[in-house]
């Protein structure tokens, strides 16, 4: 048991170094192209929102109080509020949402 472990943190410890050290590998110098550049530029924030978006609408009791939360954070973000504040008033508004519902 101990020694599969082992195996197995070390394969991915392994595959996590080689993911990170090819792009390094294949792109010695400056990429040039716009459009590449653009796509790498917006890559991690599409990555963040796949992963993110289905746990906002999952991680609640009830779909009104995902969507209650869900708007509240797309219109404080949308004028310019801190991380922090978004979070804290999008928690609020599930928890005032699942107060009612619940």
């Amino acid at each position: 048991m101990r020694l599969s472990l082992i195996f197995y943190t070390l394969v991915m410890a392994g595959v996590t170094y080689l993911l990170r050290v090819a792009p390094i590998l294949i792109f010695q110098k400056k990429i040039e192209n716009p459009f590449i550049q653009s796509f790498l530029f917006y890559v991690p924030y599409a990555v963040l929102a796949a992963m993110t978006f289905p746990a906002i609408l999952t991680s609640t009791r009830c779909w009104p109080s995902a969507m209650a939360g869900l708007v509240t954070a797309l219109a404080l973000g949308w004028r310019g509020k801190g991380l922090l504040t978004v979070a804290l008033a999008a928690c609020a508004a599930v928890y005032v949402v699942e107060l009612i519902v619940l």
